[in-house]
This record gives C-alpha cells, sequence and structure tokens, in this order.
C-alpha cells in the first residue's frame, strides 16, 4: 500500500493533523534558519490560537497521542524539516490550538570531542511527549512554557 492510499485511508482529524504538522514543521524550519527565535515563537504563538478548539469529544490524552503520532509521522517522512526542535515546536503549537498546555525543554551537552551539542523535547506535566529518546543525556534548560517571549 503506498503512501497515498495510506494517506486517504486516515480518518478526516488525522488528514488534517498530518498536513497540519507539515505546514508547521516547514514553518519552523524556515523560521529557524531566516528568524531570530523570539520572533519565530511570536509567529507560533499567532499560529497556536488560530482555531483553537477543545478537541471535541476526544480526550486530552488521546488528542495528544495523535498530535506527536502526526509530528512524528511527518519528521519521519521528510527528516530535512522534522529535526527536534521542529518537532517540538510544531507538536506544541498543535497541542496548544487544542487547548492543551506543553512544555518545550531544550538540554545541552558536549560531545566526546568537547562539542557543544543541544536537543529539544516537549513535555506535558513532567511527562515527555516527543524527542525523549536521548533527553537524559542533556541538562536541561528552564522550561519554555508559553511560545510568547
Amino acid at each position: 500500500m503506498g503512501r497515498l492510499s495510506k494517506f486517504v485511508g486516515l480518518s478526516t482529524r488525522e488528514r488534517t493533523l498530518l498536513v497540519q504538522a507539515t505546514i508547521l514543521l516547514a514553518v519552523a524550519r524556515i523560521g529557524l534558519r531566516t528568524l531570530p527565535f523570539a520572533t519565530l515563537r511570536n509567529i507560533l504563538s499567532k499560529l497556536s490560537t488560530i482555531g483553537t478548539h477543545s478537541g471535541g469529544r476526544m480526550s486530552d490524552n488521546r488528542v495528544g497521542k495523535q498530535v506527536v503520532w502526526a509530528v512524528d509521522t511527518v519528521g519521519r517522512h521528510l527528516p530535512l524539516i522534522g529535526t527536534c526542535l521542529t518537532q517540538a515546536l510544531a507538536a506544541h503549537v498543535l497541542l496548544s490550538r487544542s487547548g492543551l498546555q506543553s512544555d518545550l525543554r531544550i538540554g545541552v551537552t558536549r560531545d566526546p570531542n568537547g562539542k557543544f551539542v543541544a536537543h529539544a523535547w516537549l513535555e506535558k506535566q513532567g511527562a515527555i511527549l516527543i524527542g525523549g529518546d536521548c533527553s537524559k543525556d542533556y541538562t536541561p534548560m528552564p522550561a519554555l512554557n508559553g511560545l510568547k517571549p
């Protein structure tokens, strides 16, 4: 089964989330390359309020899982735009649009050669939603609770 037939076979909500995740990942990637981070956060803050809704009849947990699934799926299929930071930012916006609070975390460490490296992940009430595969190896900076600087 090809990607297109899999996409068509998804529910309307799942297709919508995949399209939104793709757009947000692209916006985040382009914004990170071309704008100061504070400006990008302002833009994403505005996007996080467009079409805000409570997620309908679905539980917060189910909405959260669907958002993470969509962002992770797009990130795996489009690795050039699906970095840990762009995925955390996109999921943060999508969760916010569903009325769910999350915390963007950025951690830092040094690699074996002494080079400074960073990793981003997203948490909700202390539980890691996305990007947690290696977050324990990083020293976390204070959480970025909202998108506004």
